[in-house]
């Protein structure tokens, strides 16, 4: 029997500033061996979480479906842990599955490492779903950091001292010190910040000094080497020596190791100017990754636009923040240490109201203005709010607690694109608390309820959502505008369509047409459309329902709203395969299909997929038909979504046709290829194999792979590692690290096991 392929997960390309470790490297990989559980526990500082990925790196082709990391840092509901895992393996909550259920049933079957990162502040909560994947996944494997074990049975326990210290009196030879894992890791550092350092033997003795001050932590090692860019050796030196000195009034041994790491970075914050110390403790409001124009918005409104721009770009020079990219924005973020020390100063400075105020504001406002955007500029909206979402759910979290209803719904009621294609059980659980946390306006409660309502429906529990939709009518009734009443009607009447209930629908739908045409709004408009297409298809006039969803498709083409795009053009295509027209169905289905991968709507994709085979069934290719009804049950899955609707005898119907054209033995055999294909292979079998149609990329800016890129992957299909490409290449890693993620992104794909198959299946 073949060896299951490789599957990378979702590690980073690079583990940055890693050294040594190779004796807990080998404890790792042996404990692993025998126990599915290994948790790595040490204090802040001590390099847990970049000993843990290097171990993930090492260990990942071992496994089959890979290695995959879940932050938990930026988490701080226990309630989202589980969203924070479905998300981190690539699943999507975008049904009425809960996340939890989600991740257990994909995880059942899979061989894979996963690393949760950062548990120490979500201990029960991480323990409890750590017992869950290990009692439902017998070959998942586990690595955990945190500053104190999770006490799950069978747990492996493996503290994490600091880096192994040179001898104090600094007679090793310099090669042999090279070596060493604090010197490497100052000499690594430094040389990157001053850009002309290097351990010799004049500055050996100095250097050992320094590390052996500083313990061995890695972070404090780190926030030393830095200065290199302005002081030298010795002042680093003497004054972090006069810090420890008042701390230990002459006794060395008096300092413990969480001390020493609080020294340096209190020396390192007192080295800043004042407005960069303020702006510092400032960043400890952003409870995740945060944007330069946050930072300018909440920690330095009414200043000069280049003031915060300065101090961030010396900040992110001294290794106070750190700088990434997320979905190709720009964006900031804090060590958790960090995180601690600067609520600590925000505290002692008395500003932590006032910024909680100016970070609520400025949330409440940035999303109430960007509600359009989420249909008129689809991509950009998306790759914001995945970005600020952590944000987001601490104002959310923090509005229940303080029974602020009226700022929480108007936050999640801006939000309901993103719910609908990433986060619809998690959304449901936001509302109802807000709902129950205190009073809000008629008007608020009234976009809120509808929302509410329209989860429900996405959900297929026309029943749940009706007393949602009615409560909403009431209160746009109350309040308006026309457009809020007239999308709520719309709502309602395709609850009642789907309901059974064609005389409240049609009620519902006829007061909506008749407010609709009192407006030039595009939301109201594209509702009654869609109700329109929903009841027609119901009552079986196709002819009405393809005239609607014509006109769905070119309104909502016209204002670049990507997710009711993808819907009309399915509703076409079912029209016309409804209508025996295959020839007119297919091109609809694929570029719906190419439209959700562009905006990563799982939902959609399970739904074409299906469709697809239905369609390969009803054309003569009863294989293909059979591995995308596979694929779609993968996809499903992983989504929470199920098939509903019209789509089950449509798939019923796929099924019997293929079976009657390959018989059992070998549908069943083409099913469960399909079912083993990644979301990628899936999509791309679904698009390439009826007319060879090129893969779109899931992102803007596609188009085919540069010069360099192609010789990249053509490295890649021969399996070379980015340090064998670097050298092949001559380039550096990080370079050949930015390549590989361009090929990635341009090519939709999520592993480097998908380039090779790409390489190879185009014969490049």
């Amino acid at each position: 029997m073949a060896r299951p392929r490789l599957r990378s997960g979702n590690l980073p390309a690079e583990v940055t500033s890693f050294v040594g470790r190779r004796r807990e490297l080998g404890e790792i990989r042996q404990k692993l061996a025998t126990a599915r559980l290994v948790s790595l526990v040490g204090p802040g500082g001590v390099g847990k979480t970049r000993l843990a990925l290097r171990a993930a790196r090492d260990l990942e082709r071992g496994f089959a479906d890979g290695a995959w990391v879940a932050e938990l840092a930026e988490v701080r509901d226990g309630s989202l842990v589980s969203n924070a895992v479905v998300a981190a393996l690539d699943l999507r909550d975008q049904a009425a599955t809960k996340p939890l259920q989600i991740l257990l049933s994909h995880l059942r079957e899979k061989h894979l490492l996963i690393l949760l990162d950062n548990c120490e502040h979500l201990l029960g909560a991480a323990a409890q779903l750590v017992g869950d994947i290990l009692r439902a996944a017998p070959e998942v494997r586990v690595i955990t950091t945190s500053r104190e074990p999770l006490q799950v049975p069978g747990e492996h326990v493996l503290p994490i001292p600091p880096l192994d210290l040179p001898l104090g009196g600094g007679a090793e030879p310099l090669a042999q010190l090279r070596q060493n894992e604090a010197i490497a890791l100052f000499s690594a550092r430094a040389a990157a910040a001053s850009g002309a350092f290097e351990l010799t033997g004049a500055n050996q003795a100095t250097v050992i000094q320094l590390c052996r001050r500083l313990d061995g932590l890695p972070l404090a090692i780190e926030l030393a080497a830095v200065r290199t860019r302005v002081l030298t050796l010795d002042q680093i030196l003497d004054r972090l020596g006069d810090r420890f000195a008042l701390l230990t009034a002459g006794g060395r041994a008096a300092l413990p190791r969480h001390q020493t790491l609080r020294t340096t970075v209190d020396w390192s914050h007192d080295l800043l100017a004042p407005g960069e110390q303020a702006l510092l403790r400032r960043l400890g409001v952003f409870a995740g990754r945060f944007t330069l124009e946050d930072v300018e918005a909440v920690c330095t409104p009414g200043e000069r636009a280049s003031h915060a721009l300065e101090a961030m770009s010396s900040l992110v020079d001294k290794s106070l923040v750190m700088k990434e990219e997320v979905n190709g924005l720009g964006c900031f973020r804090l060590h958790e240490t960090m995180r601690e020390y600067t609520n600590l100063k925000l505290q002692g400075a008395g500003e932590a109201d006032l910024l909680q105020e100016q970070y609520v504001e400025h949330y409440r406002t940035r999303c109430r203005q960007s509600a359009d955007q989420a249909w008129s500029r689809t991509l950009e909206w998306l790759a914001w709010t995945e970005l600020e979402i952590d944000n987001i759910r601490s104002i959310l979290q923090r509005c229940i607690a303080c029974a602020d209803a009226q700022c929480g719904l108007e936050l999640a009621g801006s939000m309901a694109y993103y719910w609908i294609m990433r986060a619809t059980t998690e959304s449901v659980r936001w509302l109802d608390e807000l709902f129950a946390s205190g009073p809000s306006s008629p008007h608020t409660l009234a976009r809120a309820y509808r929302l509410r309502g329209w989860l429900s429906l996405m959900q297929v529990d026309p029943v749940a959502a009706r007393p949602w939709l009615a409560r909403a009518i009431a209160a746009a009734r109350e309040t308006g505008p026309l457009s809020l009443l007239s999308e709520s009607l719309t709502t309602a009447a395709n609850a009642e369509t789907v309901a059974g209930d064609a005389v409240a629908a049609r009620r519902f739908l006829d007061e909506a047409e008749a407010l609709s045409s009192q407006l030039s709004d595009y939301p109201s408009t594209v509702g009654v459309i869609q109700a329109r297409v929903v009841a027609a298809m119901f009552r079986g006039d196709r002819d009405a329902a393809g005239s609607a969803a014509w006109e769905g498709v070119r309104v909502s083409r016209d204002v670049g709203d990507l997710y009711m795009l993808g819907q009309m053009l399915l509703n076409v295509g079912l029209v016309a395969m409804m209508g025996g027209d295959l020839e007119a169905s297919q091109p609809r289905f694929l570029e719906a299909l190419g439209v959700a991968q562009q905006i990563d709507d799982r939902a959609a994709q399970f739904f074409l997929l299906n469709a697809l085979g239905w369609h390969a069934a009803s054309s003569g290719q009863p294989r293909l038909a059979a591995r995308l009804l596979g694929a779609a049950e993968t996809v499903g899955a992983g989504a929470g979504s199920g098939v509903a609707g019209p789509f089950v005898p449509m798939v019923a119907a796929a099924k019997e046709s293929s079976i009657g054209a390959l018989g059992t033995a070998k549908f069943d055999a083409a099913f469960e290829a399909g079912r083993r294909l990644s979301r990628g292979e899936a999509v791309r079998l679904a698009l390439g194999a009826p007319d060879h149609v090129e893969v779109p990329a899931a992102g803007a800016g596609a188009g085919p792979l540069a010069a360099r890129e192609l010789e990249v992957a053509r490295l890649i299909a021969e399996g070379m590692t980015n340090k064998q490409i670097a050298a092949r290449l001559f380039i550096s890693d990080r370079t050949v690290a930015t390549h590989v993620g361009h090929i990635l992104n341009k090519l939709g794909f999520n592993s480097r096991a998908e380039v090779a198959g790409w390489m190879a299946s185009t014969n490049r």
